[in-house]
């Protein structure tokens, strides 16, 4: 690429080349002066883009660098803030659940009821706090920067070193990502190859705890709705400060939690529809795009790393035997997804990858 300073020296030369032929062609009539400077113009500004690889797509990328550069600095020191607000949410809704929603449901509910919402509340906690913080302090997985024997599929443009299958470079991390899904602000990391399980597991626990808890605070959120209602009525009803504090509790836990449950689990979804189908975030917009180019040729695309729908989903989590979606999939589980993130070897046309 070339350097600021070439282009400053070229600047001043074809400017005094510029002088030095108005000095010289002084007595030439006025009309061709201003054809000469016209066309020194010209060439003066074209010398300062010129490439023999510019197009449309390289002018405009060059435009919006200074934005590209702006949103990925704010995300990169936002995404503390991000984590922190995450923390702070969730916290916030455990003080309102240990101290007004449970003390209701120990004291009303059956005893099977109890037992109940008190064990799976507490495995969906664990769950969440485990699969979070291992998405948060996970590497997604880098690409190796020296010399070895690993194929690869391109070079990098940013880091100079050769690109693996399905690896992208992050703008944000200014890193190459194995198996790049997308950059999460909410985890301050990358989503790659060695926590996208850890990624999914936490958005899926999340939306249903949200969901749990928006179920199970419903009446109490409809009579705490209809109490705050009541406070402008002539005369007041004598609801103490506790009372007041414990309405308005109960209806903050009861809309973050549904408005996380449906925001969330749109984002789980969408995540969802991608591993059956075998792909990322990246990978969808890519295989989009050459799927039109080869129906154009009429041709029929096919992703080399779509396995089978059940075969996606257990490449995701791990699993090679059948007792594995238990204790890898219900239960908190550290292990290493398949392969190293450099190679994807696996045959598709393997119908079962589980050991029965």
């Amino acid at each position: 690429m070339r350097s600021w300073t070439w282009f400053l020296l070229r600047v001043m030369r074809l400017f005094l080349r510029w002088l030095r032929l108005c000095a010289w062609r002084g007595r030439s009539k006025p009309s061709k002066k201003l054809g000469e400077v016209w066309s020194y113009s010209r060439l003066l500004l074209r010398s300062l883009y010129f490439n023999s690889l510019t197009n449309s797509d390289v002018v405009l990328d060059s435009l919006f660098e200074p934005v590209y550069w702006l949103v990925d600095n704010l995300t990169r020191w936002f995404g503390v803030v991000f984590v922190c607000l995450v923390i702070v949410l969730t916290t916030s809704i455990l003080i309102i659940v240990y101290s007004c929603l449970l003390p209701v449901v120990v004291s009303t509910y059956p005893m099977p009821w109890v037992v109940w919402h008190l064990c799976y509340g507490h495995w969906n906690l664990v769950m969440v706090i485990f699969h979070y913080y291992k998405a948060t302090t996970t590497p997604p997985g880098y690409p190796p920067q020296t010399k070895c024997d690993t194929p690869s599929v391109s070079i990098c443009k940013k880091c100079i070193v050769p690109k693996p299958p399905r690896t992208h470079h992050c703008s944000i991390c200014n890193r190459c990502i194995l198996k790049m899904d997308h950059h999460c602000p909410w985890l301050n990391n990358c989503v790659g190859h060695f926590n996208h399980r850890y990624f999914f597991s936490f958005c899926l626990f999340m939306t249903l705890g949200c969901v749990y808890c928006s179920i199970s605070s419903r009446e109490m959120f409809i009579d705490a709705y209809t109490a705050i209602e009541s406070y402008y009525q002539t005369p007041p009803p004598p609801f103490t400060f506790k009372d007041k504090m414990f309405h308005k509790s109960v209806i903050y836990l009861w809309v973050l939690t549904s408005s996380v449950a449906i925001a969330l689990g749109g984002l789980t979804l969408w995540h969802a529809v991608l591993i059956t189908r075998g792909e990322t975030s990246i990978e969808r917009h890519i295989n989009c795009k050459e799927a039109q180019r080869l129906k154009a040729k009429g041709k029929v695309f096919r992703n080399v790393h779509h396995f089978g729908r059940i075969n996606n989903w257990k490449v995701l989590f791990g699993v090679e035997k059948r007792s594995h979606w238990l204790t890898r999939v219900l239960l908190p589980s550290g292990h290493a997804p398949y392969g190293d993130g450099l190679t994807w070897d696996w045959s598709p046309h393997r119908r079962d990858m589980v050991a029965i």
